[in-house]
């Protein structure tokens, strides 16, 4: 079991920057993938990035590649977005998970594949 908590959301400007934490605890996250997904009202939650186990390949959606960046610190069990030249349309709750993928190279973008989830963290971005 992994739990996962997000923090570092809120209000800020179109153009602005935030930068999305997710605490990791339980098993040794190392051996985890780990996801960023994002849910906007009314639609369906999507993928926004991911990161491999050991932090050596990322992988983004088209809407965000340029302007966010994921990344992690194994050793102490953190994960991490930081998100640039915010658009209105990135406003979403922002979920971090995790699946275990140790020596995986290609990191899934279906959510079906993620086995742990955090609560969410609400970003609004302001036009």
């Amino acid at each position: 079991q992994v739990q996962l908590v997000e923090s570092g959301g809120g209000l800020v400007q179109a153009g602005g920057s935030l930068r999305l934490s997710c605490a990791a605890s339980g098993r040794t996250f190392s051996r985890y993938a780990m996801g960023w997904f994002r849910q906007a009202p009314g639609k369906e939650r999507e993928f926004v990035a991911a990161i491999t186990w050991g932090g050596g390949s990322t992988f983004y959606a088209d809407s965000v590649k340029g302007r966010f960046n994921i990344s992690r610190a194994n050793a102490w069990n953190m994960g991490y977005l930081q998100m640039n030249s915010l658009k209105p349309e990135d406003t979403a709750i922002y979920y971090c998970a995790a699946y275990e993928a140790v020596g995986e190279v290609v990191i899934s973008r279906l959510e079906n594949k993620y086995d742990y989830w955090g609560q969410g963290t609400q970003v609004t971005v302001s036009s």
